[in-house]
C-alpha cells in the first residue's frame, strides 16, 4: 500500500489529470475554508459580549430612578423619584448579609482646566465601592476613600486620557484642576479595560459633588454588589425583594412598570451569553453543512474519477492485482488530495481571520478578534480527510469488484 510504486502512479495519475485533481481538492479547501472563517466569526460574536460585560463586575446591580406611570399612595403618576443619601443607609442596613458594597453615582457634564488647556468632561460623584464595580486600575495615586466622602474633600482622581490631554505628558499627581469652577486635588490616575472613553472620566466624592450644588442629599443613581457565593438563583430572588424593598420605600405601584429600573448586569450576562451560544450553534451549523457538501462533492467526482478508470482497473486486475490492491490505491490518492487541500483550505482560514480583525469588524459588525482553536480547525480537517476517504471507497470497492473483461469492454 505504501510502496514507491504506488506513489508513483498515484504521482503520475494526478499530474495526467490536473483539471480533475484541482476541482477535487478545491471543493475540500473551500469546504475547510467556510467553516474555519464562519467558526471564526461566531467566537468573534462571543468575544464582543464577553468584551462587553467584562469591562465591569458581573455581580452587580445598576438602580436607576424615573418617572412613575401609574397613580399610587396617594402620589399622581408622572411623579420623578429621587435617590438620596438615606436610602443608601436603608438598602444596606436592610440587604447587608447579601451585599458586598454600595455606592452612588451622581454624573455631571463639566468644564475641566488645567494652565492653558481645556476640554469638557465627564464627572462621576462616587464612593470607594466604584472602583470594584468598574474594576477601575490604578496607575498611580489612590483611589477616593471613605475619609474623604466624610471630610468632603476636593480630591479628584483623573483617567489616563484626561491627564494625556490636560497635562501633555507633565505630572498630574498633586496639581489642582478647575472642575466647572471649584478647585480640585489630583490624588490618582487610573486606567480602564474598557477603552479611551472610559479614561476619560474623573472621580470626585458623591459627598463634595452634593456640597457644590447647594449641600443636598440627591443621588442619581445606586450600584450595588451582591455576595457571588449567593449565585444566579439568588441574585435572582434578591433583586426581586430589592425593588419590591425600593418601590413601598418610594410608595410606587408594584404594578407600575416605570418608577425605578434594576439592571441585573449577572442576568444581562447569562442571557447574552445564551444568545451568543445559540448564535454560535447556528453558525456552526452552517459551517458543518458546507463540510456536509464538500463532502457530497468528492463523493460524486470520486464517482466520476472511479468510473473513468474502469477500463484502467481492468487492465492492472488483468495483469494480476487484487481488489485490495486496487482499493488501497484509490484511496490512498484520495487521502492525499484531501489532505494537501485541506491543510491549505485550513490554513487560508485562519490567516483570513487574523487578517481581518480590527476597530472596523468590532464596530460596525460587533465581531471581536475573530479566531479559531488550532485544534478544532485541524480536528475537522481530519474529519473531512476520512469523509473524503470514505467518500472513495464505494466507488473504489464496486469497480474493484467487476470482472477484467467487463471492465475492458467499458467505454
Amino acid at each position: 500500500m505504501f510502496s514507491i510504486d504506488t506513489w508513483k502512479e498515484i504521482l503520475k495519475t494526478i499530474q495526467k489529470n490536473k483539471l480533475r485533481t484541482f476541482l477535487t481538492g478545491f471543493t475540500v479547501a473551500l469546504g475547510i475554508f467556510i467553516y474555519v472563517t464562519l467558526y471564526g466569526m461566531g467566537n468573534g460574536l462571543n468575544n464582543t459580549f464577553m468584551k462587553f460585560f467584562g469591562d465591569d463586575a458581573t455581580n452587580i446591580f445598576r438602580i436607576y430612578p424615573s418617572q412613575t406611570t401609574l397613580p399610587f399612595g396617594g402620589y399622581k403618576a408622572k411623579r420623578q423619584i429621587e435617590f438620596r443619601n438615606s436610602d443608601l443607609d436603608d438598602i444596606a442596613k436592610e440587604f447587608e448579609p447579601l451585599m458586598d458594597y454600595i455606592t452612588p453615582q451622581i454624573q455631571r457634564s463639566v468644564f475641566v482646566t488645567f494652565k492653558e488647556k481645556s476640554d469638557n468632561y465627564t464627572t462621576r460623584g462616587i464612593s470607594p465601592g466604584m472602583q470594584f464595580a468598574e474594576k477601575t486600575i490604578m496607575m498611580k495615586g489612590r483611589y477616593i476613600n471613605s475619609k474623604d466622602i466624610r471630610d468632603r474633600t476636593k480630591y479628584a482622581v483623573i483617567g489616563r486620557m484626561v491627564e494625556k490631554d490636560l497635562f501633555q505628558g507633565r505630572e498630574s499627581l498633586g496639581e489642582y484642576i478647575d472642575v466647572g469652577g471649584s478647585a480640585f486635588k489630583v490624588i490618582g490616575v487610573f486606567q480602564d479595560d474598557g477603552g479611551d472613553n472610559e479614561e476619560r472620566f474623573i472621580y470626585i466624592p458623591f459627598t463634595t459633588r452634593q456640597l457644590i450644588e447647594g449641600n443636598n442629599d440627591k443621588i442619581g443613581q445606586i450600584t450595588l454588589a451582591f455576595n457571588e457565593a449567593i449565585g444566579y438563583s439568588g441574585a435572582m430572588k434578591f433583586q426581586r425583594n430589592l425593588d419590591e424593598f425600593i418601590r413601598k420605600k418610594k410608595v410606587i405601584s408594584p404594578n407600575d412598570p416605570r418608577g425605578i429600573y434594576i439592571e441585573n448586569v449577572a442576568d444581562n450576562l447569562k442571557q447574552n451569553q445564551q444568545f451568543a451560544s445559540v448564535l454560535k450553534i447556528i453558525i456552526s451549523g452552517i459551517a458543518f453543512a458546507v463540510i456536509i457538501s464538500g463532502i457530497l462533492g468528492i463523493s460524486n467526482i470520486m464517482v466520476f474519477v472511479v468510473k473513468e478508470r474502469t477500463k484502467e482497473i481492468g487492465i492492472r486486475k488483468a495483469m494480476g492485482a487484487t481488489p485490495k490492491i486496487i482499493i488501497s490505491t484509490i484511496l490512498l490518492e484520495s487521502i492525499f488530495i484531501t489532505a494537501i487541500f485541506g491543510f491549505i483550505g485550513m490554513v487560508l482560514g485562519i490567516i483570513t481571520l487574523n487578517s481581518i480583525g480590527g476597530k472596523v469588524l468590532e464596530d460596525d459588525y460587533f465581531i471581536t478578534n475573530p479566531s479559531i482553536n488550532s485544534g478544532t480547525a485541524i480536528f475537522v480537517t481530519i474529519l473531512l480527510i476520512i469523509a473524503g476517504a470514505l467518500a472513495a471507497y464505494v466507488p473504489a470497492k464496486r469497480a474493484a469488484q467487476i470482472k477484467p473483461i467487463v471492465a475492458l469492454r467499458d467505454e
